[in-house]
């Protein structure tokens, strides 16, 4: 009896051993060497996508565009896309995301734009709470208008988040991104500096976002859209 119960357990701890192992080399090693990949593809996205948005410039302009869009997030962004309807590079200005506490006087006022010109050709949306919502609010001004060129204003970090929201709310558009650049960091010195890194961050992890939303099916999309505006409201 003594033997039998012997050999019993260590059949047991010999099954028990080949379990482990199978775990350890069919579950557990691909799943650590496939976070590590993972990983590494993240932080070297992450890179590039830092690169590329500190080495922008803003395009040739030479052939104005129908309208010009400018996302709410600083006055230096409206500043610059005011600057751009005054040369005639659009015919009308639409800023997107405005405050519901800023009236139009104000607006023109602190950024320094002609009163003549804002009365004219600026017209301000109020109901955009997110890049999204100013995607949606921006396609359905420049339709209105029958605009097929539009130029794209915000912050060169900002840049490629919009970009995808807007392509993704519209594929009839052609939208020309107009990076303002309030930092210089041309010469690669972004990763020294603390805080660049962690917006850069934030805004890298945000885009990842943008790109899963715009290729899940229109009705998971428009879902999770939704959700992303009740929760930002």
């Amino acid at each position: 009896m003594n033997d039998s119960n012997g050999n019993q357990d260590s059949d047991d701890m010999r099954r028990d051993g080949r379990v482990v192992t199978f775990v350890r080399n069919r579950i557990v090693l691909p799943l650590f060497v496939l976070a590590i990949l993972a990983l590494g593809l993240f932080i070297g996205g992450f890179i590039v996508f830092s690169d590329r948005v500190t080495m922008m410039e803003p395009p040739d302009l030479t052939e104005p565009a129908d309208g010009i869009v400018v996302l709410t997030g600083g006055y230096s962004r409206i500043e610059g896309a005011l600057d751009l309807l005054k040369n005639k590079r659009g015919k009308r200005l639409f800023i997107s995301g405005v405050h519901a506490s800023a009236n139009r006087a104000e607006l023109q006022r602190v950024t320094g734009g002609d009163a003549e010109l804002f009365d004219c050709c600026v017209d301000l949306d109020r109901s955009a709470l997110d890049t999204i919502g100013n995607a949606e609010e921006s396609v359905k001004w420049a339709n209105a208008n029958n605009y097929k060129r539009v130029i794209v204003v915000t912050n060169n970090y900002h840049i490629p988040r919009t970009m995808v929201e807007l392509t993704h709310a519209s594929q009839d558009i052609e939208f020309i991104p107009y990076p303002i650049i309030n930092t210089n960091l041309r010469d690669g010195d972004w990763i020294s500096r603390g805080l660049i890194v962690r917006v850069l961050f934030v805004e890298y992890v945000k885009y990842l976002g943008a790109v899963l939303r715009s290729n899940l099916p229109d009705s998971l999309s428009d879902a999770t859209a939704s959700l992303l505006h009740r929760f930002k409201g």
